[in-house]
């Protein structure tokens, strides 16, 4: 069987300095808020181009706090809307709810399946006070359109980069294209820890104070407690994993991008639809996609999921059921978004790694060929 995600061979490729960093911590004695934090934020803000990094303890808190500490600042109040991808996983749209600001769903691009630029200003209302992106599968979302918007009505724009470590915009970074971002390093993640963590990062001095000091129960001095805050700290053997792994990671996706172009140059299957890089009006660049996901599109999705299974290739939906169907938003199930809907029923997830042979390319790319 050819593994979705081989996790323990990703990790053991990345012996012995993996067991020397966990261990590293273990002998210090010291388990949270420590040097191998701040050695990480230092490195990770580095990496992303930006001027702070703010550890946490996963993804959706990092959205979850950006939100919250923007309402601290007094940038935004209960009832303010946030523009988001009705295509997105659950996760972006519960850092916006859990905060009391109202998500506003908006159509992807069918050939980005990332938030489609044209389709954003129509959904701006005096109460928007800003536009989550999502960089979904890997794929760059910024647009110069989407840039002008946010410029244009002064919103906050914040980028889910869950999926998209170590992807470049314009000769940037995903993660320092906007006012802020947050960071998931989900072990299934291009730079994936060893359990949960997340991240954020941001140019603004102000903004990146509060997030720290809300992940540490609202205190920037022990004991004192001067806001409303939260437990969600980044741990000391997380972050040594994580330096490890930061320091192959563009290396790693390069491996990505070589399994990506093998299976578009070589799955010719017309029942299949293959990714697409770059949306209209915008520069197609080659580092535009880090391929966290590689998805295919079929309307006989589940025929051929078994087809491959079958033939021993593990493959997975991203994602089965779109947020507004879900039962956690029981009061949108009547909504209807066409494209999300469409591109739901039919997406599929290959194998992709940088850990995976040529050989197990090749079978993955024939057993596509035979459906």
């Amino acid at each position: 069987m050819i593994k979705f995600l081989d996790l323990q061979k990703i990790n053991d490729s990345f012996n012995p300095e993996l067991k020397q960093a966990v261990n590293r911590v273990l002998d210090s004695g010291w388990y949270l808020l420590g040097d191998e934090l701040k050695a990480f934020e230092k490195e990770y803000a580095s990496f992303t181009g930006t001027k702070h990094c703010v550890g946490v303890a996963n993804g959706l808190d990092a959205l979850r706090m950006i939100l919250k500490a923007y309402m601290e600042l007094g940038h935004m109040k209960e009832g303010d809307e946030i523009i988001v991808p009705a295509n997105t996983y659950i996760a972006s749209i519960l850092a916006i709810t859990d905060n009391r600001l109202v998500p506003v769903l908006t159509e992807p691009d069918i050939n980005t399946y990332n938030l489609d630029p044209l389709r954003i200003e129509e959904k701006i209302t005096p109460r928007t006070k800003g536009i989550l992106l999502v960089h979904l599968y890997g794929q760059n979302a910024m647009h110069p359109e989407i840039e002008r918007l946010a410029k244009k009505h002064n919103l906050k724009l914040i980028e889910d980069n869950a999926q998209a470590i170590g992807c470049f915009h314009d000769g940037k970074r995903t993660g320092a294209l906007g006012d802020a971002a947050g960071h998931s390093f989900y072990p299934g993640k291009n730079l994936g820890a060893l359990g949960d963590a997340g991240a954020v990062t941001t140019d603004d001095d102000e903004l990146a104070g509060v997030v720290a000091a809300l992940g540490n129960y609202g205190s920037k001095q022990k004991y004192h407690n001067d806001i409303q805050g939260v437990n969600s700290r980044l741990d000391e053997l997380q972050a040594a994993a994580l330096r490890v792994k930061l320091r192959r990671l563009d290396k790693d996706n390069l491996r990505r991008r070589e399994v990506a172009a093998f299976y578009l140059n070589n799955i010719t299957n017309g029942k299949v639809q293959l990714p697409k890089i770059g949306s209209a009006g915008a520069p197609v660049e080659y580092l535009q996609h880090v391929w966290h996901l590689f998805v295919i599109r079929s309307k006989q999705r589940d025929a051929l999921q078994k087809h491959l299974t079958d033939r021993g290739v593990q493959t997975v939906i991203h994602y089965p059921i779109p947020p507004h169907k879900q039962g956690a938003y029981r009061s949108w199930n009547n909504l209807t978004f066409p494209i999300t809907e469409l591109i739901h029923h039919e997406v599929l997830s290959l194998p992709i790694s940088p850990v995976m042979t040529d050989d197990e390319v090749k079978k993955v790319v024939e057993a596509v060929n035979t459906f």
